[in-house]
């Protein structure tokens, strides 16, 4: 059998209503890490959902306890050839609180229910939906080489991706031998755009800024004690406006990255962000100047506030605040000086006149992408287009925060992603789905992906 033989399996698997069931399984799966009282939903998920789905496959698996004790891992592998291409899958398991009785029209986030070209349910997008993609594809391969995939594969699913992978480092590294590979492909995230196929290199990084006043206990009247004592919000509000601008533009010239590189304008001069009707339009001058929306998005930094309180917003009593607090996030590309970023806030704003205030950070994660010589791109584009017809869009790095330094530094692996939801697809909040249309693309271009892999005698790096 060929190629073709593998795509039209997968497609037959989608039109026939199998893989909207298998998913449909796997969302009723109440898998929220964020939850402490969903342990054994998140065991059960890999142990009972999972594992047989790779047996079938011909894979060997286990589940790894984490060291935290928070989340456990599924570690799973098979090997048909030394020789032949192995590749490293990676997804998760676990997935955003449920947001029960926030949906419309009274959905249940734990049950897919197909609307149009949509299908709602908790997880379709985030990740559930995007790695069942991918064992699909997997299986239709199999199928189609009657019972090889031709090339080696590893698996590692996680569930504790939105608490943040608080072990995911650690285990990659005491598996480091087992996880061996010589690529990661897996999918996470939003494509550019529903109707374009994206491949993604890495992800930006992110690092939560906590930017505190306190200057004396409760409320003082606005008209006994304005204008002596000194306002919070107002000292917050201004020591603000000197890290980024009223036009999102950053100020600080250690929050900036690096000079844009020719290589990388010349990757993302074709990618246009393109929003669609239910998605937000882009706002008019926004944004670093001299760059375009996608060099902004993939390839420069960004200052965001998050939150910012003082007083009671609801029921503002006529008085002075005696604290103000914000929570800013930066996200960032490979590159960027973050190190010591706490200590360079701290004293710029010491500098502008704000000693008052208190600078902390949390929730850092970091920046990583493959090495653009990779020759792994240029064969993972191919493939897209020989499947899809289109040219990929291929972007540095995802606009978001993967744990994709897990697998790039401390596996040492050129890691490409293929993203299967888009991004108006609501992860994280309610009325989260994924689109039919790029469901059943996905389906084919994994398919594609997985039959050229196993068309390689050896893996690329090995090629002279």
């Amino acid at each position: 059998m060929t190629r073709t033989d593998a795509i039209a399996h997968v497609r037959e698997q989608f039109r026939s209503g199998d893989f909207l069931r298998e998913l449909d399984r796997r969302v009723a799966y109440p898998t929220e890490s964020q939850n402490a009282g969903r342990g054994d939903v998140l065991r059960a998920y890999l142990e009972k959902e999972l594992m047989p789905a790779l047996a079938e496959l011909d894979f060997e698996s286990r589940v790894v306890e984490s060291p935290s004790g928070k989340s456990p891992f599924l570690v799973a592998q098979h090997i048909e050839s030394a020789d032949a291409p192995t590749v490293l899958t990676y997804g998760h398991g676990d997935v955003v609180d449920g947001m029960v009785g926030e949906w419309r029209n009274g959905l249940n986030p734990f049950q897919t229910t197909p609307v149009g070209n949509r299908v709602y349910g908790r997880g379709t997008a985030d990740n559930k939906g995007q790695h069942s993609i991918n064992l699909a594809a997997l299986r239709a391969v199999r199928a189609a080489r009657g019972g090889k995939l031709g090339f080696n594969a590893k698996f590692i699913i996680e569930m504790g991706e939105e608490i943040a992978s608080p072990d995911l480092n650690t285990v990659c590294a005491s598996l480091k031998d087992e996880l061996k590979a010589d690529l990661l492909i897996a999918s996470d995230g939003p494509r550019l755009s529903a109707d374009r196929p994206t491949l993604f290199l890495g992800c930006r990084g992110g690092y939560r800024i906590h930017l505190d006043v306190n200057l004396r206990e409760g409320g003082h009247h606005s008209g006994n004690w304005g204008g002596v004592l000194a306002n919070p919000a107002t000292i917050l509000a201004n020591a603000i406006a000197t890290l980024i601008d009223g036009r999102g533009r950053l100020l600080m010239e250690q929050l900036k990255p690096p000079r844009l590189s020719n290589q990388i304008r010349s990757w993302l001069a074709d990618v246009k962000v393109e929003p669609t009707a239910d998605e937000p339009a882009l706002s008019e001058n926004w944004g670093e100047d001299g760059l375009s929306p996608a060099e902004r998005l993939y390839a420069w930094n960004t200052m965001e506030v998050l939150a910012i309180s003082s007083g009671n917003v609801d029921n503002p009593a006529n008085a002075i605040p005696g604290r103000a607090r914000a929570v800013l996030q930066l996200r960032f590309v490979v590159g960027t000086k973050v190190d010591n970023m706490i200590e360079a806030i701290r004293d710029h704003l010491h500098a502008k006149g704000f000693p008052m205030i208190e600078v902390t950070g949390a929730q850092r994660f970091a920046a990583s992408r493959t090495d653009f010589d990779s020759p792994w791109i240029k064969w993972a584009a191919e493939s897209l287009q020989k499947t899809t017809g289109k040219p990929p869009a291929v972007l540095p790095n995802f606009g978001g925060s993967l744990p994709n330094d897990v697998f790039s530094d401390t596996l040492g692996l050129p890691t490409i992603w293929v993203p299967h939801s888009y991004p108006g697809c609501s992860q994280h909040a309610p009325d989260e789905h994924i689109l039919l249309s790029v469901t059943e693309e996905a389906l084919g271009i994994m398919a594609g992906l997985f039959w050229d892999l196993g068309e390689l005698p050896r893996p690329l790096s090995k090629v002279a």
